[in-house]
C-alpha cells in the first residue's frame, strides 16, 4: 500500500468532498490596454497567452510585452508565488485553459485574457496546478466552450468545475509525487531530446551527403525553369477557407504545419474558389515565394494526395516529371540554401520570385537513383519525426505515462453529501 492510500484509508476512508474551483480560490482577470500602450522600456511588464509553453505548462520570457505608467493595475493583479496563471480568452479552444505555476513573487502582471486562480487555504496552489493540467480538466473545458470565435473562460464557466479536496496532508503527498515525477520526466525528456536532436543532425548531414552530386560524378545539373514549369499563385486570404471542399494549401502553413510532403490538406475551398486558384495536381511541389527570414524561404511541400488541391499568394506550384519526394528533400539541402540567398531579395521581408526559382540549377540523377535516394531518407524521416517509432515514441511514452499517474492520484471516490 502507498503512502497516498495508508493516508487515505486513515483519513478519509469514506471519500473526499467535491467542492467547485470558485468556491476554493479568488478568479482575477488580468489588465486591459492597447497597442498605444506598448513600450520597448515600459516599467510594467505584461505576460499574455503566448508566454506560457503549451508542451510544458511552464512560464517563459521570451515576448514579455512592456506598457506604460498609464496602465492602472491593481495590487492584486501582481504575480505572487503560488498564484496559477491560466489563459482565459483565446480564439482556438485548443489554447484556452492552459496553466503556468508561479514559483515566487514577480512585478509582473497579466493581460486581459489572461486570469490567476489564487487559492485561500482549503487546498495546496500546487495541488491544484496538477488538477488543472489532468484530463478532467480539459475535458471539462472542451463542453464548456462552444463559442467559434472568442471563447471565454470567466468565473461563471470555472465555477462549473468540481474538484476533490482531500485533507491537506494527502495533498501534499500527491503534489511530492506529482513533483518528484515531473522532475524525472523532465530530466529523461531533456536526455531524449539532446538524443532526438543529435538524430535530426545526423539525419541532415546524411541528407545532405546523398543529395550532393560532384560536378565529376556524371549527373546533370539543370536549371528549374528548364525541366518543370512554374506558376505564381495569387489570393486566398484565410477567409476562403470552409470546412469541406477542394484541399487547400497556404503558404504559412507550408512553414508551421507541413513537412516535405503531405497527403492531407489542413484547410479547404469551395469549387467556386478553387477554380480561380493555382491547382497542384498530385507531385506537384508548393514552394513559398516570402517569408521573413533568409532561412525559411522556399520551403517547400510536395502533395501526394489522391486529388488535386489549390494554392494562393506567396506561393508557386513547380509542375514536373521527377520523383516528387526527391525534390522536396533536395529543397531541404544546404546546398539549395545557398543556391536560393543568390536570388532573394529584400531586407524585412525576403522575396524569391518565381523568376528566380526558375534559374536555381537542379542535380537531376536518372529516376531510379532519385527512388533509391527517396527510399533511404524515408526510413530516415520517419525514424526522426515519426509518432509510432524511435525516439519521438518514447518521448511520447513518457508524457503518457505521467498523464495516466497524475490522473489516477487525483481521482477520488466522492463522499456522501
Amino acid at each position: 500500500m502507498s503512502r497516498v492510500d495508508e493516508l487515505i484509508t486513515e483519513l478519509c476512508p469514506e471519500g473526499v468532498p467535491y467542492r467547485s474551483v470558485t468556491g476554493l480560490a479568488d478568479y482575477i482577470r488580468g489588465v486591459t490596454y492597447n497597442k498605444n500602450d506598448e513600450q520597448a522600456d515600459g516599467p510594467i511588464g505584461v505576460f499574455r497567452a503566448n508566454n506560457i509553453s503549451l508542451a510544458s505548462n511552464t512560464l517563459n520570457f521570451d515576448d514579455l510585452k512592456r506598457v506604460s505608467s498609464n496602465v492602472r493595475v491593481r495590487e492584486n493583479q501582481r504575480l505572487r508565488e503560488g498564484d496559477i496563471l491560466i489563459c482565459a480568452g483565446s480564439g482556438s479552444k485548443a489554447h484556452i485553459g492552459k496553466v503556468a505555476y508561479i514559483y515566487e513573487d514577480l512585478s509582473e502582471t497579466f493581460g486581459g485574457f489572461m486570469g490567476v486562480i489564487r487559492t485561500r487555504g482549503e487546498v495546496q496552489p500546487r495541488y491544484l496546478f496538477h488538477i488543472l493540467t489532468g484530463g478532467e480538466f480539459l475535458k471539462y473545458l472542451g463542453g464548456a466552450l462552444s463559442t467559434t470565435t472568442i471563447n471565454n473562460l470567466n468565473i461563471g464557466v470555472l465555477n462549473g468545475f468540481r474538484i476533490p479536496v482531500p485533507p491537506l496532508e494527502v495533498q501534499r503527498e500527491i503534489v511530492r509525487i506529482l513533483d518528484h515525477f515531473t522532475e524525472l520526466e523532465a530530466e529523461l525528456e531533456a536526455e531524449l531530446e539532446a538524443e532526438l536532436e543529435a538524430r535530426r543532425l545526423q539525419y541532415a548531414f546524411y541528407r545532405d551527403q546523398l543529395l550532393t552530386f560532384p560536378e565529376a560524378g556524371g549527373v546533370r545539373r539543370v536549371p528549374m525553369g528548364d525541366f518543370a514549369t512554374l506558376v505564381r499563385g495569387n489570393g486566398m486570404p484565410k477567409t476562403d477557407f470552409t470546412d469541406e471542399g477542394v484541399p487547400a494549401i497556404h503558404y504559412g502553413q507550408i512553414y508551421t504545419y507541413y513537412g516535405a510532403f503531405a497527403t492531407i490538406s489542413k484547410s479547404f475551398v469551395s469549387a467556386s474558389t478553387a477554380s480561380k486558384l493555382a491547382k497542384v495536381d498530385p507531385g506537384d511541389i508548393v514552394i513559398t515565394n516570402t517569408s521573413e527570414n533568409l532561412d525559411d524561404v522556399c520551403k517547400a511541400v510536395a502533395w501526394l494526395g489522391s486529388e488535386p488541391a489549390v494554392t494562393g499568394g506567396h506561393a508557386t506550384v513547380i509542375k514536373h516529371g521527377e520523383n516528387p519526394k526527391f525534390l522536396a528533400y533536395y529543397f531541404q539541402t544546404s546546398e539549395f540554401g545557398t543556391a536560393k540567398r543568390m536570388h532573394a531579395t529584400g531586407t524585412k521581408v525576403i522575396d524569391v520570385s518565381a523568376k528566380g526559382l526558375a534559374k536555381i540549377e537542379i542535380p537531376l540523377p536518372p529516376r531510379e537513383e532519385q527512388d533509391r535516394i527517396v527510399a533511404i531518407l524515408d526510413k530516415f524521416d520517419a525514424l526522426v519525426n515519426d509518432l509510432s517509432i524511435g525516439l519521438p515514441a518514447e518521448l511520447n511514452a513518457r508524457r503518457k505515462q505521467y498523464e495516466y499517474y497524475r490522473d489516477k492520484l487525483l481521482t477520488f471516490e466522492e463522499a456522501a453529501a
